[in-house]
């Protein structure tokens, strides 16, 4: 029986009857599967394909060169996999195109009488969405299209779901993360989305490979959370009856390694953290941290600006430094850069920078635009509170803020000159944070003043505060040389450079509540 959907229409359908429809669909390509196991092996496993869709175009594409008799005379022969994905069925003869692993459509030209005996009849019973198999020589049609021939044909494996209808497609935000699979079939843009991000990565890896670094794994599962303020997520292990976190960050691990000898190491590694879900959050994401010994903030600076410059310039089809993100031009070839009192001054002019870290003054400043704070804050945190409200949603062109207060920095090192200000910076893009780095603070007694005051805060009720991690401090007891550390948000990156709006639409299966049964 024929699929309807191979001539799928335009009409809209209420919900019912589109449920119905295919509930109808799926039981007559069940009964379809049970004649094909009846007959012999559903899902045979024997065909090679020996080219993708892809590269016969690139090769043959070229209509001028490769003419009808140019290919007729090269004699090659060439078989295909692919889902079948649409087809014109026209009584002895049928065009089909299918859809292979390249993402890319080539069209197959079938005759009754060149296909051996009741294949073709067969044929006219598949669905779209089956993937076949098919084997012969090119042509062209009379439109110019590239096809191929086929003298031999095999069903692959049968497709018992339809696919969503050709001019609808599948358009649900929901339907399309919760079904990923479908997605990438149905629609193109979505595999470039994961092929840049790949590529993304590759360029990243490729720029700190050329550089010395050394890139590493670190544990997932941590007795204690840490390297970041963050909520982590609780596991346990049952043989060790003991409570294990899923890592908020790999950052102790790899300073650890740094302590060690391993002065340029590097990791792109999962991280999960039990916090809110949204267009920039993902309880779990991936990120860059490296770490380079005998460098600091301002090293890292220039470092990160020839990555993402080079990232950028890399990328297939990108023509210059300028990326379109949802509708705004974002220049990676000029970063701009200031401290947050300079940032913070620019949006209140009528404050300098001696009144912006006074701890009352800043309050004001807070109660007057509803900015909420605690009490117990010093003028570093209430000064980040500002920014947050005041700066970060403006900053679009690529900015490095730097002179961050050591209140909210418990990792990084005091500056020389100002000690209540950390060697410090984030990387600000399209009004969020991309990438955050300092001079690692190497001064044992030091950390662990910071970890004694960031246990204070967690036991006055601050869930993200660190633990004291006795470990690392000891580590930093044998001495680690002068280092600078820093962190790039991978999927916020790869959101920039496909101009995707949310985190989800970069992730191949982001975080969703269960689906309802039944």
């Amino acid at each position: 029986m024929q699929d309807k959907r191979d001539n799928p229409v335009t009409d809209s359908k209420p919900e019912q009857v589109i449920e119905a429809d295919e509930n109808r669909l799926i039981a007559e390509r069940r009964a379809k599967l049970k004649a094909l196991r009846e007959a012999g092996p559903a899902y045979p496993n024997h065909f090679r394909p020996s080219i993708t869709a892809d590269e016969l175009h690139a090769r043959f594409g070229d209509e001028q060169h490769w003419t009808q008799q140019a290919l007729a005379e090269s004699g090659e022969r060439f078989a295909l996999a692919g889902r079948m994905m649409s087809r014109r069925i026209m009584g002895k003869a049928s065009f089909v195109h299918i859809q292979d692993g390249s993402g890319e459509r080539i069209q197959l030209y079938l005759r009754r009488d060149d296909l051996p005996q009741g294949v073709y009849q067969a044929f006219k019973g598949w669905d779209i969405g089956d993937i076949v198999g098919a084997e012969g020589s090119l042509m062209r049609t009379r439109t110019g299209e590239l096809s191929l021939s086929a003298d031999k044909l095999e069903l692959l494996a049968k497709s018992l779901r339809p696919l969503p209808e050709k001019w609808h497609g599948l358009t649900d935000q929901e339907t399309r993360y919760r079904r990923r699979y479908v997605d990438l079939i149905v629609n193109p843009q979505v595999r470039e989305t994961f092929v840049r991000r790949s590529q993304v990565i590759r360029a990243i890896r490729g720029f700190l490979d050329r550089r010395g670094f050394l890139e590493v794994e670190t544990p997932m599962m941590h007795h204690i959370p840490g390297g970041a303020t963050a909520r982590p997520f609780v596991t346990h292990h049952n043989a060790l009856d003991l409570d294990l976190y899923l890592r908020v960050a790999p950052e102790l691990h790899l300073k650890r390694l740094v302590v060690g000898g391993l002065e340029r190491v590097y990791e792109i590694n999962r991280n999960f953290r039990n916090e809110g879900v949204s267009t920039r959050h993902n309880p779990e994401f991936t990120m860059l941290e490296f770490y380079w010994a005998h460098a600091d903030f301002n090293d890292l600076m220039d470092l990160t600006e020839r990555m993402l410059t080079k990232v950028v310039a890399e990328l297939p089809d990108q023509d210059g430094l300028v990326v379109d993100y949802q509708g705004q031009p974002i220049d990676f070839g000029r970063f701009r850069r200031l401290s947050v009192l300079e940032a913070v001054a620019e949006q209140i002019p009528d404050e300098d920078l001696v009144s912006l870290r006074n701890r009352d003054r800043l309050r004001a400043l807070c109660s007057a635009r509803d900015i909420s704070f605690e009490q117990g804050w010093g003028w570093g945190r209430l000064l980040m509170e500002l920014f947050d409200v005041l700066v970060e949603p403006k900053l679009v062109q690529p900015t490095f803020i730097t002179g961050y207060p050591v209140e909210v920095s418990p990792l990084s090192r005091r500056n020389d000159e100002d000690p209540e200000i950390a060697d410090r910076f984030e990387l600000f893009i399209a009004g969020r944070e991309i990438a955050n780095g300092f001079s690692e603070l190497n001064d044992p007694e030091d950390q662990a003043e910071r970890f004694s005051a960031q246990v204070a805060e967690r036991e006055a009720g601050d869930a993200e505060a660190m633990h004291y991690d006795h470990d690392y401090v000891r580590a930093l007891e044998y001495g680690m040389p002068p280092t600078a550390g820093e962190g790039i948000g991978i999927d916020r990156l790869v959101m920039l450079l496909t101009d995707s709006p949310s985190i989800r639409d970069v992730l191949l299966f982001p975080y969703l509540r269960p689906e309802a049964e039944g």
